[in-house]
């Protein structure tokens, strides 16, 4: 997705998508699915703004990479810059929040972490980051008690709430802002509750956050595409 593809007047004044940010291991649930241990701090980790798409854009599925889970996330657009950035003020610097949709290749992620490597491709491939238009802050009920919900071909496979976050919002602003500027169009996706899992060619994702919005994509086999 280009950006000029989003609406307009959710990009006041003009900008471009930086980096995107991503929170892993901030929902308890979500970690026991995975196996996986509580962290003493937040899980970073990028994704290229490459992967960035739309709503009603198509989630492309490379040949050969097995499966591909969906993740509902709360996403906050960052609107001012920013450096060690207190938690007492961090709200100050996000401009809007998003429905995400942090697409992970599961099998690949699984293979590069029981090798020890960095599993960047798992989450950075193209179209793994649909957002849906970015709706200002103050337009959102309290972004603590907020609502998510997942589903696939109409069933339901997450349901969680925003006050179930290990780290909430300010923390991850202070945490990030510690040692990576934050500049305006950044994207801060902040982790899953639980959930997850696969999303094949021919299904419907449809992700929603109360007050925020909702977010359509459908899922299509990339060599299919030409």
């Amino acid at each position: 997705m280009r950006l000029n593809s989003i609406p307009q007047e959710f990009l006041s004044p003009p900008m471009r998508c930086g980096k995107i940010i991503c929170v892993g291991q901030n929902y308890r649930e979500h970690i026991k699915e995975l196996k996986g241990e509580e962290p003493e701090e937040p899980v970073i980790f990028l994704k290229p703004a490459s992967s960035l798409i739309a709503d009603g854009e198509v989630i492309q599925i490379p040949a050969g990479i097995g499966r591909v889970d969906h993740e509902v996330e709360l996403a906050l657009v960052i609107g001012s810059r920013g450096k060690d950035i207190p938690a007492s003020s961090a709200l100050d610097y996000v401009m809007s929040v998003a429905v995400f949709n942090d697409v992970t290749a599961r099998d690949v992620q699984s293979r590069y972490r029981k090798a020890g490597l960095p599993w960047t491709l798992s989450k950075g491939m193209d179209s793994f980051a649909p957002m849906s238009p970015p709706l200002p802050l103050n337009r959102v009920e309290d972004i603590h008690h907020l609502d998510l919900e997942l589903r696939v071909n109409g069933e339901l496979r997450q349901k969680g709430n925003t006050e179930q976050m290990i780290f909430p919002p300010e923390e991850l602003i202070a945490f990030i802002s510690r040692y990576m500027r934050l500049e305006p169009g950044d994207i801060i996706a902040t982790g899953t509750p639980s959930g997850v899992g696969p999303i094949r060619p021919g299904d419907l994702v449809e992700a929603e956050i109360s007050t925020v919005g909702t977010l359509r994509n459908p899922v299509v086999d990339a060599l299919k595409l030409g």
